[in-house]
């Protein structure tokens, strides 16, 4: 449970703070200035010796643990063989496993291949680099609300301004945004929304000039935002009819954490390349673009790759990782999570906002469309112990992204808290 021992942030954190402004740019943020000291599953411990029930898992990234034990046996029996040869001089077998795990875990029963990187935003780079090679196509279409990096290319195809490309630009060509399925804003169908992407697809930059639909199947810092039923197949069918490539960014979605392996699952989604980073390797970075063998393999040697990707100590990280999701089976762990979270959040929201999501993928979106309501709840959260992130096109989500591992007390009462919290934030 938690237990706080000062206010937060405590006075050693605060002494760290002080520390940080002389040392690193002003630019990095941070959601709550507490300093970990060390971590247990669901729980943050912070250098005042606090103890902070863990909401965010580092944005979806350490859902099997914190750390996890078959992460960190893995890890350690690494190091002490080697710690980088690059896979491009000299491969090694972690990288292969993986690759193999990629392949036979992501949507589809067709023939992959995959490559691995660094980041999300290097994968989904890479990932268009692909299709475009593949298809001969150059123009790549987004959606309104989708986020997809940092990087040049990836700030591009993201769509907040603030803070993600503001005073960034120019920005890379041929990037072209379209409406996307927003059920509680928009008030149409799958098919529906579908089809007025397709349109303005059709009109605005044409089928034979699309090499690739980038896609989150559900979009992440955008809100969380979950598409009407119905939208996702109507979009993979046009893509399949047109020869345009479907690349589902499953960066946040993926492994475990929508309690199916992928999001595209829960539409039966097969796309063409999928992108994965975040939760693949318990907290090492490590990030990968799994696709149809024969448009994987179309790029010429050596167009894919980097010093650092598909690390050997990251590698074993991810086995680590991969075998613990088999292991304690965290897609029914994440369904359980929304199966109490939920009715709990809507009923202390009531018609304030909408509660949505899947898995241990929740958010709460509140009426008012400002940062304010989310901004107030976010505090007195951190306030009693408990880390969330917010998040939003209009910074008016609180999003819940708990450890697939974390004990029911503990979800239960960082439940009970946000639960208060938005008592209090909706009243003022």
């Amino acid at each position: 449970m938690t237990r706080l021992l000062t206010q937060i942030p405590g006075p050693r954190s605060q002494e760290l703070t002080a520390r940080r402004k002389g040392a690193v740019s002003a630019a990095v943020g941070s959601t709550l200035p507490v300093f970990v000291d060390h971590a247990e599953d669901g729980l943050l411990v912070d250098v005042d010796g606090n103890r902070l029930i863990d909401l965010a898992s580092g944005i979806a990234v350490t859902g099997v643990g914190n750390p996890a034990p078959r992460v960190a046996e893995a890890v350690h029996r690494q190091i002490d063989r080697f710690s980088h040869t690059c896979f491009m001089v000299t491969p090694y077998e972690g990288y292969v496993e993986v690759c193999e795990r990629l392949n036979d875990l992501t949507p589809g029963a067709h023939e992959k291949r995959s490559a691995l990187f660094n980041s999300g935003a290097e994968a989904v780079e890479n990932a268009v680099k692909v299709a475009r090679h593949a298809t001969g196509r150059q123009a790549v279409v987004v959606f309104d609300h989708g986020y997809h990096g940092r990087t040049n290319l990836t700030m591009a195809l993201t769509a907040k301004n603030m803070p993600y490309k503001h005073g960034f630009g120019p920005f890379a060509p041929e990037v072209y945004r379209v409406p996307a399925s927003y059920p509680s804003r928009d008030g149409l169908s799958g098919e529906e929304a579908a089809a007025r992407a397709v349109e303005a697809i059709e009109k605005q930059v044409g089928a034979d000039n699309t090499a690739c639909v980038v896609i989150e199947p559900i979009q992440g810092e955008g809100g969380f935002i979950v598409p009407a039923p119905g939208f996702l197949p109507a979009l993979a069918t046009w893509c399949r009819d047109r020869d345009v490539l479907l690349v589902a960014d499953e960066i946040q979605t993926g492994f475990c954490r929508t309690g199916s392996w992928f999001a595209s699952d829960h539409e039966d989604i097969v796309p063409d390349l999928v992108t994965t980073a975040k939760g693949i390797a318990g907290g090492l970075p490590l990030a990968g673009v799994t696709g149809r063998a024969e448009l994987m393999d179309a790029v010429h040697v050596g167009g894919l790759g980097g010093t650092y990707g598909g690390n050997p100590v990251a590698c074993a990280a991810a086995l680590g990782a991969i075998h613990t999701m088999v292991e304690k089976d965290l897609n029914a762990a994440a369904r359980r999570i929304e199966e109490f979270a939920v009715p709990r959040l809507r009923a202390a929201l009531g018609s304030a906002g909408e509660v949505r999501g899947r898995g241990a993928m929740l958010a709460v979106e509140f009426a008012e469309r400002t940062p304010a309501v989310a901004a107030r709840v976010a505090a007195a959260c951190h306030a009693a112990g408990v880390v969330v992130l917010t998040c939003g096109t209009f910074g008016n989500v609180l999003r819940l992204l708990p450890p697939l591992v974390i004990p029911d007390d503990l979800l239960a009462e960082g439940v009970a808290v946000l639960e208060r919290a938005i008592a209090g934030g909706v009243a003022r």
